[in-house]
């Protein structure tokens, strides 16, 4: 009995117990773990843990959304919002930020102005690894945009695309077992 209590005793003073402790109080003090919370977020995610996220009031996720590994999420500061669809799957890597940089003369680089556009990535679009999602784009349902690709423009629903500027390229093929 007395060697039971002196366990649980040397397990309360052990300051690697203390330490643990303070490392998972440290993990909700990132800011990735803050901007999560301030996302609106549906049902079923799988969200990667080494998402980076920035203004996450302004970002919407719909239902069963897949967000991969490193993925940048960037709302702009005062208005760029980035709205996910249901079913939406983002690959690793891959960027999407609702502000860009304008090109001032005389300004340097870092204190260009920004210009913020709302992004939306409609319900079932796959975006691969490594693609770029600019601000002010509407990415259609179901389309597919290829790896590495770089978006500045809108793209049509159910359409592959891919490419630096993304095009579409050729329509997805229908779902095995869809009606035709």
């Amino acid at each position: 009995m007395i060697g039971k209590i002196g366990n649980g005793a040397r397990s309360i003073m052990d300051p690697l117990v203390w330490l643990h402790s303070l490392r998972i109080l440290h993990f909700y003090g990132y800011k990735h773990v803050r901007e999560k919370r301030k996302m609106t977020i549906g049902r079923d995610q799988v969200f990667a843990p080494n998402v980076s996220i920035a203004n996450g009031e302004r970002i919407t996720l719909g239902d069963r959304c897949h967000v991969g590994e490193h993925v940048c999420l960037w709302a702009g500061n005062s208005t760029g919002r980035i709205t996910l669809g249901d079913d939406v799957m983002i690959g690793p890597n891959a960027v999407v930020t609702a502000s860009d940089y304008g090109l001032v003369e005389g300004i340097p680089p870092a204190f260009q102005p920004k210009n913020e556009r709302d992004i939306v990535i409609s319900e079932g679009v796959w975006i691969g690894a490594n693609a770029v999602i600019t601000a002010g784009v509407t990415i259609g349902a179901g389309c597919i945009v290829g790896a590495g690709s770089v978006v500045t423009r809108d793209l049509p629903a159910n359409m592959i695309c891919a490419g630096s500027p993304a095009r579409a390229i050729k329509p997805r093929p229908k779902p095995i077992g869809a009606s035709t």
